[in-house]
């Protein structure tokens, strides 16, 4: 048994506090792009019988950059292959992989994500406990609310969404659209109405109603920053009159497809909010999806949730030993 399965084994506990929600195949079948992008390229550059050179590790540099693992991060595995070259005779796919897969796996771990931490855990004495969702238009944050409604419902949790994305016109719409199929409720206002009154409404008849769940829509605006950052301090103020711990989440959700552009995304967001967790969409569309590495390399944030497709089941808890798993499987 090598070091990574020793690792499998230690993620009972939240396989166990994620049964209901995580579907490891499913985590298996979004990455299907990515692990040939990888995978498939590696054994093709290994071959039969070939030695550990400079010019195997430069193929295999190429491909995991290729993959948006990123520079940093594939420098420190190609260093740690470097390393362990003397040892291997020749170019055995499974010792190469192991070496990729326990790096990986401690960058991930780096950034704050434990092995068997709970992304739905909720403290009982701080109930509703609320979640704002920030994220600029077209990553999947409407779609992600639903489906993170749809989740913390099937647990047994009582939720209500707050629909604070005011400026776009559709937004309301489509949230509605996704609440509705999720089963939870809306709380909304005209459009162009102040973004805090609703996420303050909200909260509010969360209290009243003994809700476990608030989860509170923002706008997408990232080209006027100053503004962004003066309308979350404002929604946060409002919400922290009614629960001076509000919010007790700030996800941001990224798009996978977008590569690179998702890492500048990051280092805007969290320079105007205080981003505890990331949601990375669309996975399954994109054979890039070892962008969540330098990601979690840069921003020390936990990765909390990963979407591997369209349905309202298809938002998966994030695990870094499962995903790299499927990553490099």
């Amino acid at each position: 048994m090598g070091l990574f399965d020793k690792f499998k084994e230690k993620v009972s506990s939240f396989l166990k506090s994620t049964s209901d929600t995580l579907s490891v195949d499913k985590v298996n079948t979004g990455l299907t792009k990515t692990r040939s992008n990888i995978l498939d390229k590696i054994k093709s550059a290994i071959g039969l019988g070939r030695k550990i050179d400079a010019s195997l590790l430069d193929e295999i540099e190429e491909i995991l950059i290729t993959a948006d693992i990123g520079v940093d991060a594939t420098e420190k595995i190609i260093e740690a292959l470097k390393q362990k070259a003397s040892k291997i005779n020749s170019a055995n796919i499974e010792e190469i992989l192991e070496v990729i897969k326990l790096e990986i796996l401690n960058i991930l771990q780096e950034s704050a994500q434990e092995l068997n931490s709970d992304p739905f855990f909720i403290d009982k004495e701080k109930i509703p406990h609320t979640i704002l969702i920030v994220g600029v238009n077209g990553v999947g944050k409407t779609t992600t609310i639903g489906k993170l409604a749809y989740n913390y419902k099937k647990l047994g949790r009582s939720v209500l969404i707050g629909a604070a994305d005011t400026f776009r016109a559709a937004a309301n719409e489509q949230l509605e659209i996704w609440a509705e199929r999720a089963g939870v409720p809306v709380i909304q206002q005209k459009p162009g109405a102040d973004p805090a009154s609703v996420a303050y409404d909200t909260l509010h008849s969360a209290i009243s109603k003994n809700i476990d769940v608030v989860i509170i829509d923002t706008a997408g605006r990232l080209h006027n920053k100053a503004h962004l950052m003066a309308e979350l301090e404002k929604i946060t103020r409002v919400m922290k009159k009614l629960k001076p711990t509000a919010p007790d989440e700030v996800l941001l959700v990224l798009d996978a497809t977008t590569g690179q552009n998702a890492i500048q995304q990051a280092r805007e967001f969290t320079k105007v909010a205080p981003i505890t967790g990331i949601v990375l969409t669309k996975l399954d569309g994109t054979a890039k999806g070892g962008v969540i590495i330098p990601i979690a390399r840069e921003f020390k944030i936990p990765v909390k949730f990963i979407g591997v497709g369209e349905k309202i089941d298809d938002l998966q808890p994030f695990n870094p030993v499962i995903f790299v798993d499927a990553l490099l499987g």
